[in-house]
């Protein structure tokens, strides 16, 4: 339902672009949540954005570094993750729920989203 798409190789300090789409459906009505799996940790989430555009949020982690927004023209919620570090490795999933015009009131855990992406690995090396 949802397709993550930019995951690759970066070199610590490099820039990456991630995107997520819904194929079959306008995501203009849905808050998006970034999350992303590192090697053997739990599933971490990052960045947050409420329904169009209305407000984002962002872990501590990848505060000032990753930025979130969504383009209703491409209906895609993209990523921008800036400054990257070998510690942003991981594999990172997208995720969705519909907000029927509510807002997002703050960062959210995994269990709050209903469709999820396949994911898209990032790795940072030099």
């Amino acid at each position: 339902q949802l397709v993550e798409t930019g995951g690759d190789l970066a070199q610590p300090g490099g820039h990456l672009r991630l995107s997520c789409t819904a194929p079959k459906f306008g995501l203009d009505d849905y808050h998006v949540g970034w999350f992303r799996e590192a090697p053997g940790k739990e599933r971490e989430g990052i960045s947050w954005l409420s329904s169009s555009n209305q407000a984002d949020y962002s872990a501590d982690s990848v505060k000032g570094r990753f930025f979130i927004a969504f383009d209703p023209s491409r209906n895609t919620v993209f990523l921008d993750m800036f400054q990257l570090k070998p510690e942003d490795t991981g594999v990172y999933y997208c995720a969705a729920k519909k907000a029927f015009g509510k807002r997002l009131g703050g960062p959210q855990s995994p269990s709050f989203f209903r469709m999820w992406g396949q994911g898209t690995r990032v790795t940072v090396s030099s």
